[in-house]
């Protein structure tokens, strides 16, 4: 497959490969990144959920061993270029700007990661179109589905991994449920299918939906006001777990999603998953505080005598009766599930 040079950058009207994964995500990388010529004529970005402290190297180690794409970390206002992969830095947004420059950002966290894979693939449709090709991989929860509408709207291909064959299947199943993808198919078929595409001739793109383009400039960092999360929907009665503050509700039924003013977004699941982490903490400490009154209490009782040790005794019961019922809270709450820890 021809192109005409190793360093020509990629263009307006062109083509861009996005790819999101979290668990299970490396070894479907490595699937997929060793189908692809060393001469693939498309720049290929990928966000991978990471913990902040991770500096994503072995990633990138793994997937230049297989000799294909030249793979490295984005670097802010840095140009595409065909046949290089770039793999979302650690702790920071990777997103598409203005002249088609990866932007490296500190952005808000979406769904509860930084990286998200929501940010870049709506970047992406603004910037590119329909030469955007949407990958979804393996990962838990729903990050990646709003992206992939994003996609979807501008006029892009959207692909999904099959969930029989995903390690982690909850990923591209809610992108399933939720949007009308082009394809659904093993990892093993993909790279056959991204170079017949690339290879077609590229549609028309359609006009930017408001909403997509607002939420890109507040990616951005363009945009983080009141004004800006009221076009995308009402304020509801919940708060925002990053900040604290209020959150707007963006989309309805299935969709839900939810904003604050800083820029904060999370999907229904990922707002769950939260509020449960939440919950959980501050069952622990209160657990921890009525074990040391029941402590105290007893101790109290031991130095004194008559009706002050009997009341102190009572005391120390009543706090066992509030510790066996927050253990019994925290046995049931870690059985709800849904906890996405960036791995």
């Amino acid at each position: 497959m021809k192109q005409s040079s190793k360093t020509e950058n990629i263009k307006k009207n062109s083509r861009v490969v996005v790819i999101g994964t979290s668990a299970g995500g490396l070894k479907a990388l490595k699937e997929l990144v060793s189908q692809m010529p060393k001469d693939f004529p498309i720049p290929v970005l990928v966000v991978r959920h990471v913990s902040p402290d991770a500096t994503g190297n072995v990633i990138l180690d793994e997937l230049n061993k297989l000799n294909t794409l030249k793979c490295q970390h984005a670097k802010d206002g840095n140009n595409l270029k065909p046949g290089y992969l770039y793999l979302a830095p650690s702790d920071q947004h990777l997103l598409i700007g203005e002249g088609l420059k990866m932007l490296v950002t500190k952005g808000a966290h979406e769904n509860r990661s930084r990286p998200a894979i929501d940010p870049l693939f709506r970047s992406a449709a603004v910037a590119f179109g329909s030469g955007v090709i949407g990958i979804l991989l393996t990962g838990y929860l729903d990050d990646g589905t709003a992206g992939m509408k994003a996609i979807k709207s501008c006029g892009g291909i959207c692909i999904v991994q099959d969930p029989d064959e995903a390690e982690y299947p909850d990923m591209p199943r809610n992108a399933l449920n939720n949007v009308k993808v082009d394809h659904c198919l093993p990892v093993s078929e993909m790279g056959a299918l991204l170079l017949k595409i690339a290879q077609q001739k590229l549609k028309k793109s359609k006009a930017v939906p408001d909403d997509v383009l607002t939420e890109a400039k507040i990616a951005e960092r363009v945009l983080s006001d009141l004004s800006s999360v009221n076009e995308l929907g009402d304020q509801v009665p919940f708060n925002c777990p990053g900040c604290g503050g209020v959150l707007w509700q963006v989309g309805k039924d299935t969709d839900l999603r939810f904003r604050c003013h800083v820029g904060h977004s999370y999907t229904a699941a990922y707002l769950l998953a939260d509020q449960t982490n939440k919950i959980e903490e501050t069952m622990w400490t209160a657990l921890r505080m009525f074990e040391e009154r029941k402590n105290l209490l007893t101790t109290m009782a031991q130095g004194e005598k008559g009706v002050g040790s009997q009341a102190a005794l009572e005391r120390a019961k009543m706090s066992q009766v509030h510790i066996d019922r927050i253990r019994a809270i925290l046995k049931t709450t870690g059985k709800e599930g849904g906890d996405d820890t960036p791995t």
